[in-house]
């Protein structure tokens, strides 16, 4: 497994490089930039943008620029920020906590969520309520992230159950430690919950037809044949040993997790890397954009390679399978 993941970590290197050049490429391809834009400001002299642009080196050829802005990244710094004039790890950084935290409380959510009702769609007591479930998950699943997102900002200005914007409240700075962390998960609850219903329904049909498969092996009849409960039956034996393909789709759904969190901070004024990308985006900010499309596709490498390991460590199959690969 060390070695596995030694693999893994060397091949994320590649990956960022070629993250970074396609999306420098295509950056380059649009045109204007954000001194271009400034033209319409009086008060901004040409001879000024002009010497902005020397400056942050826009001048250049777009591979010159790219090689000076790999140089600087290989330093640890990803660039200067031309809208928040401040370094753009500084801005990273503050704005990282808020979306990994919101992808960890969706994902918690959703499994919290589709793996019980998924295990319960497979008791035959439940039937009414496994189709009920299936035909919500296929209404959930047809919405685009964007319109849960307008219906969830409708839901909150209607009936004022949750806040709207923002990681926390306008008297947060008053409140006592446990009173900003309560206040912090309560700005968090809304935008989690549309982001996890994205989730949800994959995860649900994944669980049942995992679960409904190992039913019909024969240590499920032996247990049966022992007079188990079922309810044992299904959430001890039935579910631990159908949870590898769950496993498995975990890492798949972190790509559909981070674009979904740009979608739902965005619409729902979440402080967090996707919001910041879109801001970025609209005013031609390229180094930030950069830094956030390297930050998402650094979240999302690591991401899959914890669904790996976490595989790995649940069944040994696999790991016996890697061993022989490698000695053969």
């Amino acid at each position: 497994m060390r070695n596995l993941i030694l693999r893994r970590l060397l091949a994320i290197i590649p990956l960022l490089f070629l993250v970074a050049l396609a999306a420098f490429a295509l950056l380059q391809l649009a045109p204007g930039d954000f001194w271009a834009e400034l033209q319409l400001n009086p008060q901004i002299a040409p001879e000024t943008r002009a010497a902005l642009r020397v400056q942050y080196g826009l001048d250049q050829p777009w591979y010159v620029q790219f090689a000076h802005w790999l140089a600087q990244v290989a330093r640890g710094n990803l660039g200067y920020s031309f809208a928040y004039n401040q370094p753009v790890t500084q801005l990273i950084g503050a704005r990282l906590f808020n979306t990994v935290t919101l992808a960890l409380a969706a994902l918690l959510l959703a499994l919290l969520i589709a793996v019980p009702s998924g295990v319960l769609a497979c008791d035959r007591r439940f039937r009414a309520i496994a189709r009920a479930l299936s035909a919500l998950a296929t209404v959930i699943i047809s919405l685009p992230s964007l319109v849960l997102a307008l219906l969830a900002v409708l839901l909150a200005a209607r009936t004022g159950w949750f806040p709207l914007g923002g990681a926390s409240g306008l008297d947060a700075e008053t409140l006592t430690p446990l009173g900003k962390l309560t206040d912090y998960l309560w700005h968090l609850l809304l935008p989690a919950l549309v982001l996890a219903a994205r989730q949800v329904p994959g995860y649900f049909r994944q669980v049942r037809a995992s679960v409904h498969e190992t039913l019909t092996q024969d240590f499920i009849l032996t247990a049966r044949a022992k007079g188990l409960p079922e309810r044992r039956i299904l959430f001890k034996h039935a579910l631990r040993n159908a949870l590898n393909p769950v496993v498995s789709m975990f890492g798949n759904s972190l790509s559909s997790l981070l674009s979904g969190a740009f979608v739902v901070e965005a619409v729902l004024s979440w402080p967090g890397l996707g919001r910041l990308a879109v801001e970025a985006l609209l005013s031609r900010d390229l180094f930030v954009l950069l830094g956030c499309l390297l930050y998402a596709a650094l979240l999302l490498a690591l991401g899959n390679l914890l669904a790996d390991v976490l595989l790995l460590t649940l069944d040994p199959r696999i790991r016996l399978g890697i061993r022989r690969a490698e000695v053969h």
